[in-house]
C-alpha cells in the first residue's frame, strides 16, 4: 500500500473530511448557533432584564454571554463529528481562543478549533490511555494554537470589519449597496451571514445595511412565494429563514433576482436615509427577521447607546425606520417585483414552491 492511499484511509477511518463544505459551511453554521445559543441569546435575556427590572434575568444573560468561546467550539465540534472525549476538551480550546482573539475572537475560535478538533480525532482511540491521550492532545493544540494564531486572527478579522464599517460610514449609498446585497446573499446561501457578520464584529451602519439585506431576502421570498406556500411559507421563511428556496433557485435562479434588487434598495435607505445602525451583539446582523432576533439586537443597541449617553432616548422614528427597513419595503417591493417577472415569464407556476 502507498503512503498516499494510507494516509488517505487512515483519513477516512477517523473520519476528517478535508472540503470545503465540512469547513466552510458546516463548521462555520455550527460555529454561528453555538454563537447564538451563548451570546446573543444571553444579550436579549440581559437587555429583557435591564429593560423589566428583573435583575435575576440580568444575571442568567450575563452567564450565558461569559461561555461564547466554549459554546462555538463545542457547536463546530459537534458539526465536525468529534469523539466524545474530543468534543468536551474542545470546551478549555474555544475559551483561550475567544479571549486571546479580542474582537475577532469567533473567527479565530473557528480556525483554531478545526485544527484542534481534527488533531484529537486523529489520535482518539489509537492507545490504550485514550483518556489521557485525546484530552491532552486537543486541548495542547487547540491552546497553543490560540497562544500562537489567535491574536493575529482576531486582528485581521476585527480590521477588516472596522475597514467595512468605516467605508459604509465614508460611503453609505454604495457600501450600503454592497454590504446589504452581500450578507443578504450570503443568508440565502447555505453558509453563515451571522457567523460573517460575528466573525468581522460588523455592527454601526454597515450592521444596518446588513439588517436590511438580510430582511430583504427573508421577508422578500416569503411575501413573494405566498400564493404557492400560504401561510405556512410565509411563516418558515419570513420567521425562519430564506435558505428553504435554495433548492428553487438552483432550478431557476431567476427568482432570486427580486429579492436581491430589494436589498440593493432598502440598503442604502437604511444607512443614508434613516441611519439605521445595529449597534448590539454583532451576529444579529447576520439573522434578518429570523427569530426577530435582527430586530431585538437593533433595539438591544438602541439601549446601550441610551445608556452610554450617546443617544438621547429611542424615539417614533426609530421605530418606523426599522418596521419600513426590516418588513414594509422589503414586502411590497419584492411582490411588485416578483409580479413582473412573473408577467414576462421569468418566474413560472411552482417555481417558489416549497417541498
Amino acid at each position: 500500500m502507498s503512503e498516499k492511499q494510507g494516509l488517505k484511509e487512515f483519513l477516512v477511518r477517523k473520519n476528517i473530511v478535508l472540503s470545503a463544505k465540512r469547513y466552510g459551511i458546516d463548521a462555520l453554521g455550527a460555529m454561528a448557533q453555538g454563537l447564538f445559543a451563548s451570546l446573543l441569546i444571553g444579550t436579549i435575556i440581559s437587555t429583557l432584564g435591564e429593560q423589566t427590572g428583573v435583575s435575576i434575568l440580568a444575571e442568567i444573560g450575563g452567564y450565558a454571554k461569559g461561555v461564547a468561546g466554549p459554546a462555538m467550539a463545542i457547536s463546530i465540534g459537534y458539526a465536525l463529528q468529534a469523539p466524545q472525549l474530543v468534543l468536551f476538551s474542545l470546551l478549555a480550546v474555544g475559551s483561550a481562543a475567544n479571549v486571546l482573539g479580542g474582537a475577532g475572537g469567533p473567527l479565530a475560535v473557528l480556525v483554531v478549533t478545526i485544527f484542534a478538533c481534527e488533531c484529537g480525532k486523529a489520535v482518539s482511540k489509537e492507545t490504550k490511555v485514550d483518556i489521557l491521550v485525546t484530552p491532552f492532545v486537543t486541548i495542547c493544540v487547540g491552546v497553543l494554537l490560540s497562544v500562537w494564531w489567535a491574536p493575529a486572527i482576531g486582528a485581521a478579522a476585527s480590521s477588516l470589519g472596522a475597514l467595512i464599517m468605516w467605508a459604509t460610514e465614508l460611503q453609505p449609498f454604495f457600501m450600503g449597496i454592497i454590504v446589504s446585497v452581500v450578507i443578504g446573499v450570503a443568508l440565502t446561501l447555505p453558509i453563515s451571514s451571522a457567523a460573517i457578520c460575528a466573525a468581522l464584529s460588523l455592527t454601526g451602519l454597515a450592521g444596518g445595511a446588513a439588517v436590511a439585506g438580510c430582511c430583504a431576502q427573508m421577508v422578500g421570498f416569503a411575501v413573494m412565494s405566498y400564493r404557492e406556500n400560504g401561510v405556512g411559507g410565509l411563516v418558515s421563511q419570513g420567521l425562519g429563514t430564506s435558505m428553504l428556496q435554495m433548492g428553487n433557485i438552483v432550478r431557476n435562479p431567476k427568482i432570486w433576482i427580486a429579492p436581491t434588487l430589494v436589498s440593493a434598495i432598502t440598503g442604502p435607505v437604511a444607512t443614508c436615509l434613516f441611519g439605521l445602525q445595529m449597534n448590539g451583539a454583532a451576529i444579529a446582523s447576520g439573522m434578518g427577521t429570523c427569530g426577530l432576533v435582527g430586530q431585538i439586537g437593533v433595539y438591544t443597541g438602541w439601549v446601550n447607546d441610551v445608556a452610554a449617553g450617546v443617544k438621547t432616548a429611542v424615539t417614533a422614528m426609530d421605530w418606523i425606520a426599522l418596521v419600513l427597513v426590516c418588513f414594509v419595503l422589503p414586502a411590497v417591493l419584492t411582490w411588485l417585483f416578483g409580479e413582473w417577472f412573473r408577467k414576462i415569464g421569468w418566474i413560472r407556476e411552482n417555481d417558489l414552491k416549497l417541498d
